[in-house]
C-alpha cells in the first residue's frame, strides 16, 4: 500500500526544519496527538543532516478489525526513526521508518521539504508492506489509514504549533 500527501506550511524553510527538531515542539506534538510514554531517544542535527528516534506509545485511529486484533492492541509501542539530509538551501529529504511492536508489517517513506524563506511544503511518501499468508493485505491496508490518518493529524497539530 502507498500514500502520497503534501502538506504546504506558511512558514519558511529553515523555521520548519527547526522545529521539527526542537524536542519540546516534538513533545508538545505528540502530547496533543495523543501519545504516552515518549521517549526522544536521538535527537541531533547539524547544517547538513539530522536524526530523530522517537519511542511512544499510540492507539488507533479507528476501530481495529476483529480479524486484526491478534496483531494490533489498543495501545501499540512505536518506535520511528527519521534520517534528514540537506540537499541545498531549498530542500533537506528524509527517509524515515516506523515499527510497530507485535506487528508484522514494514512500514517505510520518505519526505522532502521544499521551499524558501516564506513558505514550504513537505511531500510526504509512505508504503506498508505486511507478507502474513491470507491477511498481509487486510493489515497493510488498516495500516496504511491508520497512517493516513494519523500524518494528517500531526499535519495539523504541527500547523497549529508553528
Amino acid at each position: 500500500m502507498e500514500l502520497n500527501l503534501e502538506h504546504p506550511y506558511e512558514r519558511g524553510l529553515d523555521q520548519v526544519i527547526e522545529r521539527f527538531f526542537d524536542e519540546a515542539h516534538i513533545r508538545n506534538k505528540n502530547e496533543q496527538l495523543g501519545a504516552r510514554n515518549l521517549k526522544v531517544t536521538e535527537l541531533k542535527k547539524d547544517e547538513m543532516s539530522a536524526k530523530l528516534v522517537i519511542e511512544r506509545e499510540m492507539t488507533a485511529s479507528a476501530p481495529v478489525p476483529g480479524v486484526l486484533s491478534g496483531f494490533h492492541r489498543e495501545w501499540n509501542r512505536v518506535r520511528q526513526e527519521e534520517h534528514w539530509f540537506r540537499k541545498d538551501d531549498e530542500e533537506w529529504h528524509c527517509e524515515f521508518r516506523v515499527r510497530i511492536d507485535g506487528v508484522p508489517a514494514k512500514i517505510k517513506g520518505a519526505m522532502r521539504l521544499l521551499g524558501n524563506g516564506d513558505r514550504c511544503i513537505n511531500y510526504v511518501s509512505l508504503s506498508v508492506l505486511c507478507e502474513v499468508p491470507f491477511l498481509g493485505r487486510k493489515i497493510a491496508k488498516f495500516l496504511a489509514d491508520d497512517s493516513h490518518a494519523k500524518i494528517e493529524r500531526e499535519y495539523d497539530v504541527i500547523r497549529q504549533l508553528l
